[in-house]
C-alpha cells in the first residue's frame, strides 16, 4: 500500500512540474506612439504621464509575436514607477492579458517590472503565468526588454 501511495504522489509531482514551463521573451519597443505628461506642480522634477505604443517580439518561447501597451507612470526626480496592460498577440492568433509594475531610471538608461496574465483569448483564456522583465531604455525613446517567468497553458 505504501508502495502504491509513493508512485501516485510521484506521478502527481511529475505532472505539477510538466504543467509548469519556463517563459522568456525578448521585446523591442519603439518611442511610444502616444504620451502625454502632465506636470503636478507640487515641486520640480514631479509629473505623471500616460503612454501607448507597440513593441514587436524578437524571441519568444510561447509564439508571442507582437504588443501593444497603456502605461501610467508617476515620475519623481531622476526615476519613476509604473503600472500598464500589455496585450501580446501570438502566431496563433490568441491573445494574452498581461498587467505589469515596475521602475526605472533613465538616466542609468535601466527599467524593470513584474507581470502576471491577467486573461487572454482562445488556448491562452486559463493561463496562469507570473515573472519579470529586465529593460535597457534607448536614447532615441523605445526600450529594448527580456522577460523571464514561468507558465501554465490554458485548457
Amino acid at each position: 500500500m505504501r508502495k502504491l501511495f509513493f508512485v501516485v504522489v510521484c506521478l502527481l509531482f511529475a505532472s505539477l512540474a510538466m504543467a509548469q514551463t519556463k517563459y522568456e521573451t525578448k521585446w523591442h519597443c519603439p518611442k511610444p506612439t502616444a504620451q502625454q505628461k502632465y506636470d503636478v506642480g507640487d515641486t520640480a522634477d514631479h509629473a505623471y504621464m500616460i503612454m501607448q505604443g507597440t513593441c514587436n517580439a524578437t524571441a519568444s518561447s510561447i509564439g508571442e509575436t507582437s504588443g501593444a501597451y497603456t502605461e501610467f507612470q508617476e515620475i519623481w526626480k531622476a526615476s519613476y514607477t509604473n503600472h500598464g496592460r500589455f496585450n501580446a498577440t501570438l502566431n496563433n492568433g490568441d491573445i494574452a492579458y498581461y498587467s505589469y509594475e515596475g521602475t526605472g531610471k533613465p538616466a542609468n538608461k535601466t527599467a524593470s517590472n513584474k507581470w502576471k496574465v491577467a486573461s487572454g483569448t482562445g488556448k491562452q483564456k486559463d493561463m496562469k503565468a507570473s515573472g519579470t522583465c529586465v529593460g535597457t531604455l534607448l536614447d532615441d525613446g523605445g526600450s529594448d526588454w527580456v522577460c523571464t517567468g514561468t507558465i501554465a497553458a490554458g485548457k
